[in-house]
């Protein structure tokens, strides 16, 4: 459990007449803020996502969940797989984080899972130094082949041992990228990390990594 004092509320986040739901929480002298991209079919609702979250609060990290589609744009089964669009909406999203009084002067990572981690790199090539930290669950980086030169940000790529052609995948991304990086293969864990402890292990480097490259712009 998270210490009473954070600041947990239900966000509207309005974008020229577009409102995205989102769930934001803000610990006791946070240290930075993540911003979740999830995968396709997803939701700021992912019972994954949100673990992970709960352990970044843990952490003293702040973390918005939120839908990059609404309930009218997911029901079109393309949307979900619209890169640009999932870009442009976290790029805007991270926009209206930073005119927030509680939250717009903590560092900035982003977290992605599964397609979310595509749009958490582009939006962090778009936004350059802005941006310190990314880590990507099970990802599809290779999604943002074109952009991963630009993405400055420390960025982790976690794998489960046993999602080979993901695997792959990011080997393919990773060898792309110029800023420091680390490629961290769980093993025993297939693409979602449903086995036993793999998802744990997965928010613990997280945490680690975010900590790690937020608190040292913090300071």
């Amino acid at each position: 459990m998270i210490a009473s004092k954070a600041i947990r509320k239900k966000v509207s986040i309005v974008l020229d007449g577009t409102v995205l739901k989102g769930n934001l929480v803000v610990p006791e002298k946070a240290i930075g803020i993540v911003i979740f991209s999830h995968g396709s079919g997803s939701s700021r609702l992912s019972p994954r996502n949100n673990y992970v979250a709960e352990v970044l609060q843990n952490k003293q990290l702040a973390t918005l969940l939120f839908d990059l589609l609404t309930e009218q744009e997911d029901s079109i089964y393309e949307n979900r797989f619209n890169i640009d669009l999932l870009t442009m909406r976290l790029i805007d999203v991270t926009q209206w984080v930073q005119q927030q009084n509680e939250i717009g002067n903590l560092p900035l990572g982003y977290f992605g899972a599964s397609t979310g981690a595509a749009s958490a790199l582009r939006a962090a090539a778009f936004y350059n130094k802005e941006i310190k930290a990314v880590v990507s669950r099970g990802g599809r980086p290779d999604l943002a082949l074109p952009e991963l030169h630009n993405v400055t940000a420390a960025t982790l790529f976690i794998v489960g041992g046993w999602d080979e052609v993901v695997i792959g995948l990011n080997e393919k991304a990773y060898r792309k990228l110029q800023c420091e990086r680390k490629l961290e293969i769980i093993p025993e864990a297939t693409h979602l990390f449903g086995e036993p402890g793999k998802l744990q292990d997965v928010a613990r480097i997280s945490a680690d990594w975010f900590r790690a490259h937020l608190l040292n712009d913090k300071n």
